[in-house]
């Protein structure tokens, strides 16, 4: 069988595996990064590694390139949500719930009745006596009046990890190359609310950088700002949670991830601390969180998404996330369950400049 990334040089590689986070905040970034990849073999200069990102990126081998903007930190809420489609109605259904905008990212998954997963995400509550929850639980309704389907709204309660990274075999195998150090020193706000120019500043990079030598003074240069005040932001909203990571973000479906596996699990409430922290040390655990059940239709409290480039490989994926759980629990047959997508319904990614234009002051 092909390998899925055999098309990739060993600069791909090396670009894929090094710098899914850790890459500069400075002014010139790719060529502190290209120093680092020549420490490693990869004779490589600045301008040539910036040319290979943006061919990357182009091509679709990556997402994007630049900072991968936490939402949940600009403002707003968004939520998980489950619901049943009947077999007759499913594309109707599907149809109704894709037209509403807050509505993110919608999969089709394998359940004998939970069988449509999406995601809501809206801007903070416009009554100042409620918040994004609220707004969330009054688009839900609005979406239930629409299909006539139950919906069951599964809000993150607690993170244990969120990382979606893909390596491929190449070098610098063992993942990141960190060269956050060369930002410059920062000190978090201590503010939750946005400034009018942080504001600006999250809606220009929430799409990604200019694949440039320059990301930073080009960004500068589009909203109108000082680029070392830009560096700066970035840097100090990575420490504050703004920014979960700078890098390039792979298309893992271009990689040959197309196994997507979501494990659900009904912990014991006396080990999740325990639990939690264990499976999220897994590398190809990509989210963990805890989530409310909902008695009699759900009993899962915990979720673990997997991702795989063959069905064997994800299968083995998630019997390692059960090795993990059965050394922490009695982890009987009905108390776990795996929910692989079987398509995307819609992906359109979270609306940042509604929930960032909501907290700022």
């Amino acid at each position: 069988m092909k390998e899925v990334d055999a098309d990739l040089t060993a600069l791909d590689r090396a670009i894929i595996n090094a710098f899914q986070g850790g890459f500069p905040v400075t002014a010139r970034p790719f060529e502190p990064a290209a120093a680092a990849l020549r420490e490693r073999g990869l004779e490589v200069t600045g301008s040539e590694l910036c040319e290979r990102v943006r061919e990357l990126d182009e091509s679709g081998v990556l997402s994007r390139f630049g900072a991968l903007v936490n939402a949940e930190e600009i403002g707003g809420a968004a939520s998980l949500v489950a619901m049943h489609a009947p077999e007759e109605r499913y594309e109707e259904v599907a149809e109704t719930v894709n037209n509403f905008t807050a509505v993110a990212h919608n999969y089709e998954r394998e359940h004998p009745h939970l069988n449509m997963w999406f995601v809501v995400s809206v801007a903070d509550h416009p009554d100042p006596d409620k918040d994004g929850g609220d707004r969330v639980e009054e688009v839900l309704a609005e979406i239930e009046a629409a299909t006539g389907q139950e919906t069951y709204n599964l809000p993150k309660l607690r993170e244990f990890h969120v990382g979606a990274r893909f390596l491929v075999d190449g070098p610098v195998s063992d993942g990141d190359v960190d060269l956050s150090d060369l930002a410059p020193n920062v000190e978090p706000s201590g503010r939750s609310t946005l400034s009018p120019a942080e504001r600006d500043l999250v809606v220009e990079i929430q799409g990604g950088l200019p694949v440039t030598e320059t990301p930073y003074a080009d960004v500068a240069a589009a909203i109108g700002a000082d680029v070392d005040w830009v560096v700066e932001t970035i840097e100090r909203f990575r420490l504050e949670g703004k920014v979960r990571r700078v890098g390039v973000i792979p298309n893992h479906y271009a990689l040959g991830y197309t196994e997507n596996g979501m494990t659900v699990w009904d912990v014991p409430e006396e080990v999740l601390e325990e639990v939690g922290p264990a499976v999220a040390k897994l590398d190809f655990v990509t989210h963990c969180y805890q989530r409310p059940r909902h008695a009699g239709v759900w009993e899962y409290n915990f979720f673990a998404m997997t991702h795989g480039r063959t069905e064997t490989e994800s299968e083995r994926r998630v019997a390692e996330v059960r090795e993990t759980m059965a050394d922490r629990w009695d982890v009987g047959p009905d108390d776990w369950d795996t929910l692989f997508s079987t398509r995307i319904l819609k992906k359109t990614g979270i609306r940042i400049e509604e929930r960032a234009d909501s907290n700022t002051a």
